[in-house]
Parts: C-alpha cells; sequence; structure tokens
C-alpha cells in the first residue's frame, strides 16, 4: 500500500519482491502498526520527499531469505526491525546516536517500509523477536514502546519521581507501564477520551479528564500545588506542549514528542527560568534501547493485550479508514495492519 499523492488515499500496488545486497535480509511481513506519523506524512504535514513510497516504519515478520554476508540469521527466525538505517561510521553513529546519521534513512519514510508483503532491510536492523511476544505486539514496540523509553530516558526519569502523561495512545500506554516498571511515584495520563481515561485508571493511574478541568490544575492540586517531576507530550499540540511544562514542579522536565506546525508560547521568567525547569526534544529511539524493551516484554511489564489492537488486512480501504481515525480520539491503542495469509 503506498503513498502516491501527498493529501491523496494510500493506493494498493503491485511491485517486485525487493532485491537484497550481501549484508541485507528479506521479511516476509507478519505485523505493521499504523502510527500517527503516517497520517502525518499522508496529510503532508511531515514532508516526503520521493514519491511513491510504501510506509510503514513498526514492522515485525519471519525472514524469508538473507544475503551472502548474513550469518546470525537464517529462515524462519522471527524479528523486529529497528526503523533507522544508519551509515555506523559517522560522528553520531559511532557515538551510538544514529538519529542524526549523515546519511540515515527512516523505513517507510525515506525508503519502503511494511505495509506490504515483504521488507528489505539491513541485517543490522533486525532483532531476534522471542516466541512469548505476538508479532502485533513486536511490531509496535518498534515505535511507540522505544519511543516512549527514549522519552523517558531523555528526561532523566528515576525512582520515586511522579510523571504526568499527555495523549494515552500507543506512546503512552508504553509510558505508563516504562514508568511503573522504573518504581515511579504518581502517574497522572491527561486524555479527552473516556475509553482510555478508564484504561488508565485500570492500571493504576491517576486520569486527568482534559474536557472537565484545567489539566495544569487538577494535576497541581493532586500535588499540593507542586507539580510533577516529568511530563511526556505524546499528542503533538502546542496546547498539550505548553500544559506539559506549565504542570511541572521545581526541577522539572518536559520530554516533547509529539509532532505539530504549530508555535509554542512561554514566559520564560515565571514558567521556565523560576523554577529551573527544562523542555527537552525527544527524536526517535536508538538501537541500543531495544534489547531493554524485548526484555521487559517478555517478562511481562511491557504489554499490548489483543483487546487494546486492532487488527485490518493489508488492504488499502482499511488502511486509508484507519489512519481517518487517527484524526479523532479513537479508543483502541493502536491499530496493526496483519496480511492475510
Amino acid at each position: 500500500m503506498r503513498l502516491v499523492q501527498v493529501g491523496k488515499p494510500l493506493a494498493e500496488s503491485d511491485i517486485p519482491i525487493p532485491e537484497i545486497g550481501s549484508s541485507d535480509i528479506l521479511i516476509r511481513v507478519a505485523a505493521a502498526g499504523i502510527c500517527h506519523s503516517d497520517a502525518h506524512y499522508r496529510a503532508g504535514i511531515s514532508k516526503i520527499d520521493n514519491l511513491p513510497l510504501t510506509l510503514g516504519h513498526e514492522v515485525a515478520g519471519r525472514v524469508e531469505d538473507v544475503g551472502s554476508d548474513v550469518t546470525h540469521l537464517s529462515a524462519e527466525d522471527r524479528l523486529c526491525v529497528h526503523y533507522l538505517v544508519h551509515c555506523g561510521s559517522c560522528e553520531f553513529c559511532v557515538r551510538g546516536l544514529e538519529q542524526f546519521c549523515r546519511t540515515g534513512q527512516m523505513i517507510g519514510k525515506h525508503r519502503d517500509g511494511g505495509y506490504a508483503e515483504f521488507i528489505k532491510v539491513p541485517a543490522a536492523n533486525a532483532f531476534p523477536l522471542p516466541d512469548e511476544i505476538p508479532f502485533e505486539v513486536g511490531a509496535i514496540m518498534m515505535c511507540s514502546s522505544a519511543t516512549a523509553l527514549h522519552a523517558l530516558k531523555k528526561a532523566r526519569f528515576k525512582a520515586g519521581e511522579s510523571i504526568a502523561i499527555f495523549g494515552f495512545g500507543g506512546l503512552g500506554f508504553s509510558a505508563l507501564q516504562l514508568a511503573r516498571a522504573f518504581d515511579c511515584e504518581d502517574v497522572y495520563v491527561v486524555e479527552i477520551n473516556p475509553a482510555k481515561l478508564a484504561s488508565a485508571a485500570s492500571m493504576g493511574a491517576v486520569a486527568i479528564d482534559a474536557t472537565s478541568a484545567d489539566p495544569v490544575e487538577q494535576i497541581k492540586e493532586a500535588k499540593d500545588g507542586t507539580g510533577v517531576d516529568v511530563a511526556l507530550e505524546l499528542i503533538g499540540s502546542a496546547k498539550t506542549m505548553r500544559q506539559a511544562v506549565l504542570c511541572l514542579g521545581p526541577l522539572g522536565r518536559a520530554a516533547l514528542v509529539g509532532l505539530t506546525a504549530e508555535s509554542m508560547s512561554i514566559f520564560p521568567y515565571t514558567e521556565l527560568i523560576n523554577k529551573e525547569a527544562e523542555i527537552i526534544g525527544v527524536s526517535d529511539h536508538l538501537a541500543t534501547e531495544l534489547p531493554t524493551l524485548i526484555e521487559l516484554a517478555c517478562s511481562g511489564k511491557l504489554r499490548f493485550p489483543l483487546q487494546t489492537l486492532r487488527v485490518v488486512d493489508l488492504d488499502a480501504a482499511q488502511i486509508n479508514g484507519a489512519l481517518d481515525a487517527l484524526q479523532d480520539s479513537i479508543d483502541h491503542v493502536r491499530t496493526v495492519i496483519v496480511p492475510s495469509k
């Protein structure tokens, strides 16, 4: 399923199975997550340079074929895919910061992604997926969970701290579980969707209904007027980004993850300097963080019960419908493409 023209629905296309190089692998896709970023690419909010393009950066599947230099993988191995293809030798890659690679490419944005039956990736981007983790979960972990973990690390989140999570989609669902795994104190989840508020409460968070009152005031009241140590903005709205900053207590850190073309205003002295608060940008995640995620999933600390997911076929109408639905507040956590056998 390819993006042929920005602003238009994805179109079904028949293209040749990719030819792999000596260091590549060919994967038969078993699951591909539909991320909000994909809706941004289709709409033109985030620019795509070369079309047509197969979207899809949350990918899991089985090895179909391996290149001549690949010795650690073989046919039928279960895998999930790190979506940042990088050179490994530039000044950023050698520091383990591949999201800034000089020649880096994102799968599903700069090169063909997983909304397909097959995908070609460098073998270095493949991570073994244990049998106990379903393909659907392995796929969405590669973006929503990985980016949530990276955001917590960028925010220097530590045991005993409190956190506010703005948005309870795939990222927020992961962030809540990860914060719990890292022994957080209080978790506040800000949402407008009643089903998601109920889900967050059932998972032990304090549900903050942004439609009932100012979420900043609700959080500060719950924290005796101080605010939280860390806030994660996962929605992509200037309004919620500002709220994430305002709900911080002294020395608080706001990690901004969501994508928006809007600008955000801050009063530097009263809202930032006076409490030595920090605003931190979060871009993607790192390959070195993925083994931790896989271990947490195997231990049951990071879970996506199948009832939290919606499954669609590799079908243009179904996928475009799922992308359209992302413009609203959907009840489920993530939609996953599972190609028919």
